[in-house]
């Protein structure tokens, strides 16, 4: 196991430049696109709880199949909510805004807390001022025609969104999105590498005969360098007449 990961680790190491800068641009073309290019998405949200038609109860008062029938009836109300009777009311009132009906049903979302009477309507926008506007808009609407709609005036809007003075949008996640293009990226860089190793059958040491043909190393040829090329050729070459010379095996 041991050679195995040794092995891991050569093979990367032979092409640690390609996976640092496979890496590294696909993060920095990633933060690019995030920061630069990609259009920020604000969201708002409001609260609407579901009361007893009674004011005046209290709700110690309130019976258990009660309180379940109000949890029931906010499922209704959720589909009240983001239908075209509320959301045509909401974009002619809005007009100056310039959405329209669709364009509402497709971008509001409403949702509750299990067990609880509360519900949550939220709107996503380019514009966080216009978001906040949009939202709060479609709470007082529901909160008006559910009395004509249901006959019952049992619905109150808890919180209002505010205006922020530095709101943070929701798309994109410059962060998020860097931090998925870096693994991503790593993965796809390792795998590049191991790829190009497998279909690498060039033979440069000993290692690679064993590997590749399944033979036993007898003998290592150096690599020479320029400069023993010409100390060979030069010893080669025959001397000169009257120079001194040794002969192996000869005598003083």
């Amino acid at each position: 196991m041991e050679l195995e990961i040794r092995d891991y680790i050569r093979v990367i190491g032979k092409r640690i430049w390609w996976l640092v800068g496979i890496v590294l641009l696909a993060t920095i073309i990633t933060g690019v696109v995030s920061y630069f290019f990609l259009k920020p998405v604000y969201q708002a949200s409001t609260k609407i709880i579901v009361n007893k038609t009674n004011s005046s109860a209290s709700l110690e008062q309130l019976g258990l199949s009660e309180i379940n029938f109000h949890i029931k009836i906010i499922d209704t109300y959720k589909e009240i909510i983001k239908s075209p009777y509320i959301m045509e009311i909401v974009a002619k009132e809005q007009e100056q805004l310039g959405v329209t009906a669709g364009e509402l049903i497709r971008r509001v979302k409403v949702s509750s807390v299990n067990n609880t009477q509360v519900m949550t309507v939220s709107i996503t926008d380019g514009s966080h001022e216009r978001a906040v506007q949009l939202v709060n808009a479609i709470s007082h609407v529901f909160e008006r025609e559910i009395v004509n709609l249901m006959s019952v005036d049992n619905v109150s809007i808890l919180s209002e969104a505010k205006p922020q003075s530095h709101p943070s949008p929701i798309k994109p996640n410059v962060k998020m999105n860097i931090a998925i293009s870096f693994v991503v990226s790593l993965m796809a860089a390792l795998g590049l590498i191991f790829l190009l190793e497998y279909l690498d059958d060039r033979i440069r040491t000993e290692k690679d005969v064993h590997h590749h043909l399944g033979l036993p190393v007898l003998s290592i040829i150096n690599k020479m360098k320029p400069e023993d090329v010409v100390n060979v050729a030069s010893s080669a070459i025959p001397k000169q007449a009257g120079e001194p010379h040794v002969t192996l095996g000869q005598q003083e």
